[in-house]
């Protein structure tokens, strides 16, 4: 089945190429979503005057995906977890915690673009990718640390270092 692509669309192509895919894929996915029609003489014509339009909203996401790049890129996401004896995780730290700790902080991020290979078992600092857009990746800083402990953690070891 050969489809006008509509939007940019992962692993297929981008606006305004024509591609050819399974027929299921294009009349169960690509077409009810609106991210393809299907390849005709009419089709091409009706494309071609609103490709501007469509240019611009995708333009327009870019632009709001950066925006929100660069604030991610002054956040840093604090998650509490129990931890046992020795600083043992109880579970692990995954990429719907992550999500949730953004939501706390006014980022609306799903957690499905969080880029997390595997789930966080030990306290610290990780540095996660985050796919803001098709083009766009960002970064956000996660701390884990003891559920309770992070604030009493950070006090003492302040005034000690003035003392120094």
């Amino acid at each position: 089945m050969k489809l006008i692509l509509r939007a940019d669309v992962d692993a297929l192509g981008s606006l305004g190429e024509i591609v050819s895919v399974k027929a299921g894929y294009g009349r169960n996915y690509l077409i009810p979503q609106g991210l393809a029609m299907p390849a005709s003489a009419a089709n091409l014509k009706q494309f071609e005057l609103e490709k501007r339009k469509l240019q611009e909203q995708a333009d327009s996401l870019r632009a709001q995906a950066q925006g929100l790049k660069d604030r991610l890129a002054e956040v840093e996401v604090c998650v509490e977890v129990r931890v046992g004896e020795g600083d043992k995780l109880y579970g692990s730290v995954t990429a719907v915690n992550v999500a949730d700790a953004l939501v706390e902080l006014g980022f609306d991020i799903d957690r499905r673009k969080i880029l997390l290979s595997d789930p966080i078992r030990s306290l610290g600092t990780v540095i996660l990718e985050v796919k803001l857009h098709p083009e766009v990746r960002g970064e956000i800083k996660v701390t884990v640390s003891k559920k309770g402990h992070a604030v009493e953690e950070e006090a003492p070891a302040e005034p000690e270092a003035e003392e120094a």
